[in-house]
């Protein structure tokens, strides 16, 4: 699966379980910062907008989201 490295504010779902922070593999966050070449701040946020996690994760853990057809 090829993906580039998500930029700020993408939308990603997370591809591992990080059970000490509640998230489970399929969670959709926002990428929030970038804190290293491999590593993103996500955000994960309820249906009302309150975020209740934020999450170093690396970007190899990542699937950005897509909303338009991209040229493969």
């Amino acid at each position: 699966m090829s993906n580039k490295n998500p930029a700020l504010l993408d939308i990603v779902a997370v591809l591992s379980n990080i059970p000490e922070k509640g998230i489970a593999r399929g969670q959709v966050g926002t990428i929030i910062e970038h804190l290293d070449h491999t590593t993103a701040l996500v955000e994960f946020s309820d249906e009302d907008g309150r975020a209740y996690a934020i999450v170093p994760c690396l970007s190899s853990d990542l699937l950005i989201l897509r909303y338009v057809p991209e040229a493969a």
